[in-house]
């Protein structure tokens, strides 16, 4: 999958293609919950039977980021958004840059020389309620509208429901706030996860309480739930592992301001640093505490290592 940030960049690669245009999902896709992807799906399907090449538009930052001046948390950052794409086989994201010129462009200026002249757009799908251009004044009822003289189709993907309410990203991040991952995970069709290169602890869960983790640093505008033990499954390479992972400032043996995620794997021995892991939250179990003492806290470390083998035993036994 090609990355564009440029759309002069993005029509030189059309061009030299030799394609006769784009078929691209538009929207801000946080999260990719299984709404995103019902509108991704419509997209490959209507390219592989037109002959067109696919691509997601989005963008680099969000509009709320931009005018409050302030980094605005996701549910997906956008390596993770690149790397969940790549998995969906598009030849191209295209991460609009959000930018004073470029928050000021009058809709139909959007869809004529962004949408039109540089995507080539044949077909674009989106949701129902997107909005664009200069004060968000641009709506799907106007695409509709100029598709008719640019030559282009729109189609509205309506909003998947699950349990009588619609899926959407402010949806998946109420659940993750609140703790609640079953409910992120049936929103989302995957486990909410976090995920980075393993790095160099202080190596104190193997040398001090007997429960090699490994650690990953997680980006500052990650969405995350709250503080505490949660159990997990893990993603390196081709294996999957089930585990614990702790995100918090470990208060007992020596609290920072920076959150951390740090993960047990069972039934797993063998050196991860350097390598790629996705950890997937699966359970919210229990809260991060402050214990008295290093011995009080590994026995409550074994402890949730026992409860987690009863869970994941509970999840085999029902078909998970």
């Amino acid at each position: 999958m090609h990355i564009f940030s440029d759309i002069g960049d993005y029509a030189a690669y059309l061009a030299s293609s030799g394609s006769k245009g784009t078929a691209a999902a538009v929207g801000k896709f946080d999260g990719l919950h299984r709404g995103h992807r019902k509108l991704l799906e419509t997209v490959l399907k209507s390219a592989r039977e037109r002959g067109l090449k696919t691509a997601v538009f989005s963008f680099d930052k969000s509009i709320a980021s931009f005018f409050s001046g302030e980094e605005q948390k996701v549910l997906t950052t956008l390596k993770e958004r690149r790397e969940l794409l790549r998995d969906l086989s598009f030849d191209a994201l295209i991460e609009f840059p959000v930018n004073e010129k470029t928050v000021a462009i009058e809709p139909e200026d959007f869809i004529k020389d962004i949408l039109c002249g540089g995507l080539k757009i044949r077909e674009l799908v989106a949701g129902p309620d997107m909005s664009y251009g200069y004060m968000g004044r641009g709506d799907f009822e106007l695409l509709k509208k100029m598709g008719k003289k640019y030559c282009y189709e729109a189609i509205a993907v309506p909003k998947l429901l699950y349990e009588g309410e619609e899926i959407s990203s402010t949806r998946v991040r109420t659940s993750v706030l609140k703790g609640d991952m079953e409910l992120a995970e049936a929103l989302l069709g995957r486990p909410y996860s976090i995920e980075g290169y393993v790095r160099h602890g202080r190596a104190l869960g193997k040398s001090m309480l007997s429960m090699p983790t490994v650690n990953l640093e997680i980006e500052d505008n990650k969405i995350l739930p709250p503080l505490g033990v949660y159990f997990s499954r893990a993603i390196v390479g081709s294996e999957v592992y089930n585990g614990i992972t702790n995100i918090g400032r470990k208060p007992t043996i020596a609290e920072s301001g920076r959150v951390n995620a740090e993960t047990y794997l069972y039934d797993f021995d063998g050196d991860l640093y350097g390598a790629f892991i996705r950890v997937g939250l699966l359970h919210w179990h229990r809260e991060e505490m402050r214990f008295p003492d290093l011995d009080s806290l590994k026995r409550q470390m074994h402890e949730d290592m026992l409860s987690g083998r009863d869970f994941f035993e509970g999840v085999s036994g029902h078909g998970g």
